[in-house]
């Protein structure tokens, strides 16, 4: 389980990103550099980090799912993940 502060952590990065995303497209499409270096830093969507819905992992992220594959795993093993089966041949 990741700690408290990193999640609230992106979570404010995510609102950042959301505020200025207009204004950065508008600054992108001018060519106004100097004006984009003046936007706070979380502001760029380059500086998010997917992270698992439920346990906060960042590393193992699975983009389909929204989630790490510790918690996938035991999420389809348990039969909460529609048509995923394990494996056998």
């Amino acid at each position: 389980m990741a700690k408290k502060a990193w999640i609230e952590r992106e979570k404010r990065k995510r609102k950042a990103v959301q505020k200025y995303a207009a204004l950065r497209a508008e600054l992108k499409a001018k060519g106004d550099y100097a004006g984009l270096a003046k936007l706070p830093r979380n502001a760029s969507p380059s500086r998010l980090t997917n992270r698992c819905s439920i346990s906060g992992r960042r590393h193992g992220y699975l983009r389909k799912f929204a989630c790490s594959r510790l918690v996938f795993r035991e999420s389809a093993l348990s039969g909460l993940i529609p048509g995923v089966t394990k494996a056998s041949w």
